[in-house]
Order: C-alpha cells, then sequence, then structure tokens
C-alpha cells in the first residue's frame, strides 16, 4: 500500500516565551474552531502573531462557509491570507449547525438523504485544492437510531467513495477522523473503512491525540506508532480516559513528550494543530499557553533518553 505523500517542514521563529530554535520537525497549528468568536482574518493574524506555523480550518457560518455567494473569491482571499501570513493549512468538516440549524451535525453520511453532506464535503475537497491544504479531514458522524449498523456502514462507504473521487480527481489528500461516539470511533474501525473503499493512496488518517487517550486500547504513542505511515492531520489536545471532552494540556492524563516523540520518529512533518473548540471565550490566552506547552513538550522529547544510541541522540536535536 502507498502511504500518502507527507509535506516537507517548513520551520519559522517565534517571539512565544520559552520557545525553542527547533520542535522536533513538527509544526504546530491551531484550530479556528477555537477562535469561533473572532473575524477568520483576525484569527489568522493573532495565530500566526503568536508563533504557529499554520492553521486547522474549520468552514464554517463566519469563518468561509462554503455555501455563501462569491465562494471563488472569497476563498482567492483566504489563500491570500494564508500566503502573507506564512500559514500552511488544511481544512477541518466538523461545524456544528452549517448544514442543518436544528440537529448538530446534520445531515451526515448515515442519514437517509446525505445529499447536503455530500455537497459540503466536495465543496471542502475543492477549497483545500485551492488553497493548498496539506489535507481535507471528515468524519463518519453517529449512526441515527433509526439505521440499522448494516445499513449505516454502507452508506458510509459509498459516501467516502464519492469523497475520494473528488479528492483524487482534485490532489487532495483526505483524513479520516476516528471519533468518540461515532459509527468509525478507533483506529481499527478507520482500517476497515480504508479496506472497505480499496485502500485508496488519498485516504489517510486524522488522529486526535485526545481520542486514543479516550478510548483507544493501546497507550497513544503506540497508536501513533501504528498509524505512522498513514497520518496527514493531527490534532492535539489532552484527555481524560473514557471521557470525550477537549481539555487544556495539562489539565487530562497524557503525557506529551512521548507522543511528540513518537511523532518524530514516525517522520511526521504535516501540521499538528491544537483542537479546542469549546475555549473561543479565551482564544488568544488559551492559543498562547498551548504553543508554549508544546515547545517545552517538543524540547522535552528531543532530549535523547537512557540507553539513546549517538545516532538517535542526534537525530532528536536536529
Amino acid at each position: 500500500m502507498t502511504a500518502p505523500t507527507r509535506p516537507a517542514p517548513d520551520p519559522r521563529g517565534t517571539a512565544v516565551a520559552g520557545a525553542a530554535d527547533g520542535d522536533g520537525g513538527l509544526r504546530f497549528g491551531y484550530g479556528t474552531n477555537g477562535f469561533a468568536n473572532h473575524r477568520l482574518t483576525d484569527a489568522l493574524a493573532v495565530v500566526a502573531d503568536l508563533g504557529y506555523q499554520g492553521v486547522a480550518l474549520t468552514l464554517d457560518h463566519d469563518h468561509l462557509d462554503p455555501f455563501a455567494p462569491a465562494l471563488a473569491r472569497r476563498v482567492a482571499a483566504v489563500a491570500r491570507r494564508l500566503a502573507a501570513l506564512d500559514l500552511a493549512v488544511v481544512v477541518e468538516t466538523g461545524a456544528r449547525y452549517l448544514l442543518d440549524p436544528w440537529h448538530k451535525h446534520a445531515p451526515t453520511l448515515l442519514h437517509d438523504d446525505p445529499a447536503r453532506r455530500v455537497e459540503f464535503l466536495r465543496r471542502a475537497v475543492r477549497i483545500g485544492a485551492d488553497l493548498g491544504a496539506e489535507a481535507v479531514s471528515l468524519w463518519s458522524g453517529v449512526r441515527p437510531d433509526a439505521v440499522a449498523p448494516e445499513t449505516a456502514w454502507d452508506r458510509l462507504v459509498a459516501g467516502c467513495a464519492t469523497v475520494v473521487d473528488a479528492a483524487e480527481a482534485a490532489g487532495t489528500t483526505l483524513g479520516f477522523e476516528p471519533e468518540p461516539g461515532m459509527l468509525v470511533e478507533d483506529i481499527a474501525g478507520w482500517r476497515r473503512l480504508r479496506g472497505a473503499l480499496g485502500d485508496p493512496a488519498r485516504f489517510g488518517i486524522t488522529l486526535d491525540i485526545g481520542h486514543c487517550r479516550c478510548l483507544e486500547p493501546r497507550p497513544v504513542p503506540e497508536c501513533v506508532r501504528e498509524v505512522g505511515p498513514y497520518l496527514v492531520n493531527v490534532q492535539i489536545d489532552d484527555m481524560r480516559r473514557g471521557v470525550h471532552e477537549h481539555l487544556e494540556f495539562g489539565a487530562g492524563e497524557i503525557d506529551f513528550p512521548p507522543v511528540l516523540r513518537a511523532l518524530g520518529d514516525a517522520g511526521y512533518r504535516g501540521l499538528v494543530a491544537v483542537e479546542l473548540p469549546r475555549h473561543s471565550h479565551a482564544a488568544p490566552a488559551v492559543a498562547a499557553r498551548s504553543l508554549n506547552f508544546l515547545r517545552a513538550a517538543a524540547k522535552e522529547a528531543a532530549r535523547p533518553g537512557p540507553g539513546a544510541t549517538a545516532e538517535e541522540a542526534a537525530r532528536r536535536q536536529r
């Protein structure tokens, strides 16, 4: 199987307190769903000024609505803004009420009429191509009670096949995210889905580090190593076992230096974007704290442990 091509690292400096000269090759970003009270242009500026190297852009009402008029013009303006700020981008599709003002995330690919979701994902793929996004992320959704599991699975495979076709035509890479409580909630489910689709090269995985702690049976670094060849997008946040709640770093149970070390050892060079969708009320302060934390964790991860070979020590210091 051919693993997705990884973007090259694009290091840049930062004025954030405690920042290191390098992050072990990792590039940190921040999700715009954590800046829901900001204009998109302002959110991008804050993220860049703090020293982040990229942004996870959730398409939503106030952040590049894919169904509003003059889409091509607005996408071009965002592309110029990203270039001016030297920000890389991934496109996220987890807006809560973009498609239905009454029902969160509806319709998904599992509903009786998924047409609006399919159109949204097709538009997201085109937007991703026009922005030069490293990946476009999507998930399965929660199975409606009235839909049998077998029917839901068949609908998911069919819908994803359509999106894969669109991604292949646009030259865009997809990152499918296992999400707790959804039809595909873990790495095993992602592997099953990828196999059902015929193992397409452009169908990688979006790995949320917090989700691994929440429900995967193995330690988080082992999860990273398991899917390393297929990682195209990483979301990062703290979390507790069995509780799907995105927490600031240090408020959960994850030991982050081994996780960042595993990402580096896996050769991952895509964005590692902070995913704190319920922290928009204090977005600039939370984003600043988050980057300081990640920089410190990356420095710790780069230190060779006991028994490390000279080659390993040199690689981690690069």
